[in-house]
């Protein structure tokens, strides 16, 4: 791996807002690890729904939320960065 980066680590990151994704930070990513950076979001994703909702807690739904949120913009920029690049993320 060229970049030298913990992809679950950068996932668990991006989630609480510590990194920002955006097509400059996505340049020095080849095809298969952007592949790999999708899926492990993707994962991260699913285990984030997995958690028991805070019903009643407004701080806790709208952290959870953000998080997800987060989340899901980060796949949905890879996705387009990838589809303009013509990189496959489906394997």
């Amino acid at each position: 791996m060229a970049t030298g980066r913990n992809l679950k680590g950068l996932a668990s990151d991006i989630a609480e807002g510590f990194v920002v994704v955006n097509p400059i930070f996505l340049k020095p990513f080849d095809a298969e690890q952007l592949k790999l950076f999708h899926d492990t979001l993707q994962r991260k994703q699913n285990e984030m729904r997995a958690q028991p909702f805070p019903y009643g807690q407004i701080d806790l739904i709208r952290k959870r939320n953000l998080r997800l949120q987060r989340v899901y913009n980060a796949i949905s920029l890879i996705k387009n960065y990838a589809r303009e690049r013509r990189i496959n993320l489906i394997s």
